[in-house]
């Protein structure tokens, strides 16, 4: 249910996660929940779901760990690769997005609204605050800066080190056993596709397209701080501006090129259906390989979606085993202090930093409706049970009128 009604991003993820998975079905406390998305913000990957693979791992250890993954991602990893079809046979030149267009507005109401919550618990005295509001400056100044997430929860850490929080009680449950076998895959699945995709591009192999695109995405989700809104900025340099280049002049048929119009309509589908903003690799790659005829467009649709989400789960089962032995000491639980101030911090400045993507200036009833999904987002999560999903349908309807 949450994966068909999760709407809103990563940082909206988290408040309809609250409803159901601390409020609703007691899986994780608040606090719980709260240390997940500071330790997921550590790493490259999609967050959320990395967040959401750790409650699953909390409950039934590995084996739950992966279905849950699964379960969260397949539905818009379907949707999304569908939406590539859709795409190809609409055309570039004659692509509407105009029933999306107040998507993002809900999408903001929704960050708000975890942004407020999350408040509540994580910041809690003046050097919380402090913290919390450079990690909003920052945040909202260096946006498109990969690295601006991991150093301001480095930062944070650092800084709350200078409290005189107790140390930690031990833990009453045995940490769990850490799994080198998971970051040695990790390493040797990075170097086996960059190895294979290099090979196929200078020996010009049949299919040489679907191994780039899987080195280029399984290299997207190791690298990528700060989710789906760094992730499409690096789509757009690798496959529409780096394609443009001198070098390529001369080898158009090696490489993979997108049009800009295509893809920055798939940025614009993902944000209106449940699920990962990640999922829209499995648009890219169907793009991509679009001109390869019907089954390697749906080949290209697979690449994209495990690719991107691999390193993600390689990365958290390995990690965080390493996190809870590390927690006992007393300089990491201090330092959880201040992650969680900036986590909070990074909300409040991805919520500032999309209101200028919204329409609000000239007055006109655009504007005027554009704020109101945006209270209305808030309002409706914080003082009603009305589901996402109707809430986003309301939305679409109101795109399709105006």
């Amino acid at each position: 249910m949450h994966s068909i009604t999760a709407f809103g991003g990563p940082q909206g993820h988290l408040g309809m996660m609250m409803k159901t998975f601390v409020d609703k079905r007691k899986d994780v406390t608040k606090e719980e929940l709260m240390e997940y998305v500071s330790f997921c913000q550590m790493l490259p990957g999609a967050s959320s779901t990395q967040t959401l693979t750790l409650i699953g791992y909390k409950r039934g250890g590995i084996s739950l760990a992966v279905i849950t993954l699964i379960i969260w991602i397949l539905p818009a990893c379907i949707l999304m690769g569908l939406f590539s079809f859709v795409v190809t046979k609409i055309g570039p030149a004659n692509l509407q997005t105009s029933s999306f267009q107040f998507i993002q507005s809900m999408a903001i109401g929704f960050l708000a609204y975890a942004a407020v919550r999350t408040f509540k618990i994580s910041v809690t005295n003046l050097t919380t605050q402090l913290i919390m509001l450079v990690s909003t400056i920052c945040t909202f100044l260096f946006f498109k800066i990969p690295l601006i997430f991991p150093i301001l929860i480095v930062l944070g850490g650092f800084v709350t080190n200078f409290s005189s929080k107790d140390r930690p009680q031990k833990a009453k449950n045995k940490p769990r056993e850490i799994r080198w076998r998971n970051i040695w895959l990790f390493v040797l699945i990075f170097i086996v596709s960059g190895y294979l995709s290099v090979s196929a591009r200078k020996q010009e192999w049949e299919h040489r397209k679907a191994y780039n695109l899987f080195e280029n995405f399984y290299r997207f989700g190791s690298i990528v701080f700060g989710g789906g809104d760094v992730l499409i900025p690096m789509m757009l340099d690798q496959y529409v501006a780096r394609p443009t280049a001198l070098r390529f002049a001369d080898n158009k048929e090696n490489i993979i090129r997108i049009n800009k119009n295509e893809l920055l309509t798939g940025a614009g589908i993902v944000r209106a259906i449940p699920g990962p903003v990640f999922s829209i690799a499995s648009f890219t790659g169907g793009i991509a390989l679009q001109n390869e005829g019907k089954k390697m467009q749906i080949l290209g649709c697979i690449i994209g979606g495990v690719a991107i989400f691999l390193p993600s789960l390689l990365l958290i089962l390995f990690f965080f085993p390493v996190w809870q032995y590390l927690k006992k000491y007393v300089v990491v639980h201090r330092g959880l202090e201040g992650i969680n101030a900036v986590v909070v911090g990074l909300m409040w400045g991805s919520t500032i930093y999309l209101l200028r993507d919204i329409s609000i200036a000239p007055f006109n009833m655009v504007t005027i409706i554009n704020i109101a999904v945006i209270a209305g987002t808030f309002l409706a999560l914080k003082l009603t049970k009305i589901p996402a999903p109707i809430i986003v349908l309301l939305c679409l309807v109101l795109g399709l009128i105006f």
